[in-house]
């Protein structure tokens, strides 16, 4: 699956089994009936595959909202994983990313979302409140933060914890990542520091 790392440079997209199928029919036109032949048997032989697992995903997370602030390609690659499992990434953005990047990612998107450019951690999290995300997808520095807010949070900056998310084994991954992490009941038994009543007093007597 290294291929489709330098694919995607050039536009191509393998992220989510409706991605993959657009990449590997605009690269199979380039070619002739043989090649675009084989595509089309391609996406046919992985279609019971991905089906099984958007059958089994989509119910527990159709409408979760996502944010992400990613590294790469990602911020608007992925979003179309999201949207095969019924989710919606209602905002996005990079902390190097060009103009370019930002004239591909507007035409992913919805018109309900957020395109932040270099936020800083504070601006993130301002967003972040505001905003009411299901989940966030970002990298270790932004982890921490979420976490402790109680907002259930996935690492995807690098592979570190899990994936490869991309091809059509790559999806089922993602599929049960996301779901590992929105369902688990974990997210209920955490503490928010400034929901605790020890924490309410100290607001009151300051005058907050």
């Amino acid at each position: 699956m290294q291929i489709t790392h330098y694919l995607t440079l050039f536009g191509d997209n393998f992220f989510g089994p409706t991605k993959i199928a657009e990449s590997l029919r605009k690269i199979a036109a380039l070619f002739d009936e043989t090649i675009q032949a084989g595509a089309e048997k391609v996406i046919s032989k992985y279609e019971s595959e991905y089906q099984a697992v958007i059958d089994k995903y989509k119910p527990r997370l159709q409408g979760k909202r996502v944010m992400l602030y990613v590294g790469g390609l990602r911020p608007r690659h992925v979003i179309g994983a999201y949207e095969d499992l019924g989710m919606e990434v209602v905002g996005t953005g990079y902390e190097f990313g060009h103009n370019d990047d930002y004239d591909r990612t507007i035409k992913e998107m919805g018109n309900a979302t957020l395109i932040y450019d270099d936020v800083t951690g504070y601006e993130f999290e301002k967003f972040v409140k505001r905003i009411k995300p299901d989940l966030i997808g970002s990298g270790i520095k932004e982890k921490y933060i979420f976490q402790k807010m109680g907002i259930p949070f996935r690492q995807m900056h690098s592979w570190d914890y899990s994936g490869p998310y991309h091809g059509y084994d790559g999806f089922a991954i993602f599929a049960r990542d996301m779901d590992m992490t929105l369902n688990n009941p974990c997210w209920k038994q955490v503490n928010v520091p400034w929901k605790t009543e020890d924490s309410t007093k100290v607001a009151v007597a300051a005058g907050a």
